[in-house]
């Protein structure tokens, strides 16, 4: 059951944020920053310094009340690894079986980077979860719009070039959520420790999110 309700959570938010390579003294700021600003799904990329380590610190902080998990997730042997270290999700660039089914076997959210028709139907098919459109941004929200004629009933999510400007069109063509990285963490701002502007990025995704569902 636990592994049903987050996945509630994380659609009835919308938003994941993509946490690529941040330094071990600024995740907690950020991770603060983010959350306080409506997000309530992290996600620390594996090609991260020390993420195992980031990951088991963050779900000892938030516990049940933000979702944690790892991105770049390119196969089964490090899929295991980010879930022993407490993942709530599994998010891959790419589609591969065996870690969709140990993902499951653990009774967390496998979430792999699909593109092709073709990869989607094998993956909703292996058991995933949610569907990752990557990359949304080049694909466009009219390719997620197009695909909900025969896959209405598989839940997707473009992440990569998701931005303020289109994640509202994102949703109304049929995005369940989407991942946000770039657009959501603010570089120059994390450097400068300006972290009240990933909240205020944070929320304003959040109501871009709930105004296209309205």
């Amino acid at each position: 059951m636990k592994k049903w309700e987050n996945l509630i959570k994380l659609k009835d938010s919308g938003l994941i944020a993509v946490i690529r390579r941040p330094k071990a003294s600024q995740i907690h700021p950020i991770a603060e920053a983010l959350v306080e600003g409506g997000t309530c799904a992290l996600e620390i990329t594996l090609d991260t310094p020390d993420a195992l380590d980031m990951i088991r610190n963050l779900k000892e902080k938030y516990k049940d009340h933000v979702l944690v998990g790892a991105g770049t997730v390119l196969d089964a042997i490090s899929a295991k690894s980010a879930i022993d270290a407490g993942s709530d999700f599994i998010f891959s660039p790419s589609f591969d079986v065996e870690t969709i089914q140990l993902t499951n076997r653990y009774g967390k959210i496998s979430i792999p980077g699909v593109m092709t028709p073709t990869e989607i139907v094998n993956a909703y098919s292996a058991g995933a979860d949610l569907l990752k459109i990557f990359p949304g941004g080049p694909l466009g929200e009219n390719y997620i719009k197009d695909l909900q004629g025969p896959f209405r009933h598989i839940a997707m999510m473009p992440t990569g070039g998701v931005t303020l400007q289109n994640v509202g069109n994102f949703i109304k063509n049929g995005a369940v959520a989407v991942g946000v990285g770039g657009s959501l963490l603010d570089s120059k701002a994390i450097a400068e420790e300006r972290y009240e502007v990933l909240t205020k990025t944070s929320q304003q995704f959040i109501e871009e999110i709930q105004k296209a569902r309205r």
